[in-house]
């Protein structure tokens, strides 16, 4: 049987498991059966999502990412903190990354007590659809505003969204957002995990670009948004263009490292 060294990290209760590849082995070693056996709650390691850390010409590195259903994803906010955290860790990196993933390239720094900031794709457009916005954040988002999130039965609305006809094929992440006294409070159903999440980085982005637009002011900008397994703050510069030099900062963990036996 082979032995797969893994690390297990969170950010802000967002797990995976992350995977040291620079040659690109596992990529093609790892199946979709497998990689969803492996973040299985109850009988893998358990996790979010998957993600492989990888050499690749200009830049420090490339990440690779995969839904808890073993599927090859968009852009994870909160996983690309967390690969950001791992490099640091192992040496590929110093304070500061320039990587790539699937939604091109990305800027990363590293600051103290285990925060990280990671530079998101900058958003040109937010369109309306029903009672809410649809965006794409390095992935695809739809975000409505609730008067108590808490109180929402957040998996019977979202998989309403998630499985409408225009969204069923690819797929679409839910976010219910809440305005609070000191920033925003959102919940997140996220496709290919098809359940609630403690916390989405591109769900936060894109809840915080939706209540940034309602205020109607250019310039720079900073809001604290509060998931259920914590609190992440994303600042950005609006234009005539949009909204670009947006940042999700939040802090990461290092839970455990392993090896588990795959079979034959």
């Amino acid at each position: 049987m082979k032995q797969l060294p893994f690390h297990k990290y969170h950010g802000t209760g967002n797990d995976f498991i992350l995977i040291e590849d620079p040659d690109g082995l596992w990529e093609y070693r790892l199946s979709q059966p497998l990689i969803e056996a492996l973040c299985a709650r109850h009988t893998g390691i358990g996790a979010d999502g998957l993600m492989l850390l990888q050499r690749t010409a200009g830049y420090d590195f490339r990440m690779v990412y995969y839904n808890s259903d073993g599927r090859e994803s968009s852009f994870c906010g909160n996983g690309s903190r967390c690969l950001v955290a791992f490099a640091h860790s192992l040496g590929w990196i110093g304070k500061e990354a320039w990587f790539v993933a699937s939604d091109g390239d990305h800027e990363a720094r590293v600051l103290d007590e285990g925060l990280v900031s990671v530079h998101m794709k900058s958003i040109a457009r937010v369109h309306p659809h029903g009672l809410g916005m649809v965006l794409d954040s390095g992935s695809p988002h739809y975000v409505t505003y609730v008067q108590d999130v808490d109180a929402e039965d957040l998996i019977h609305r979202a998989r309403e969204i998630r499985y409408a006809p225009e969204f069923a094929e690819e797929g679409i992440n839910v976010n219910l957002m809440e305005e609070v006294a000191n920033g925003l409070k959102i919940r997140t159903y996220e496709r290919g995990v098809e359940n609630e999440t403690l916390s989405c980085g591109t769900g936060v982005t894109a809840s915080a670009i939706v209540w940034a637009g309602n205020q109607h002011s250019e310039g720079t900008g900073k809001v604290h948004v509060h998931t259920r397994g914590g609190e992440l703050t994303v600042n950005w510069e609006r234009g005539a263009y949009g909204f670009r030099n947006i940042w999700l900062t939040g802090p990461t963990k290092a839970v455990f490292t392993g090896i588990i036996s795959l079979p034959t």
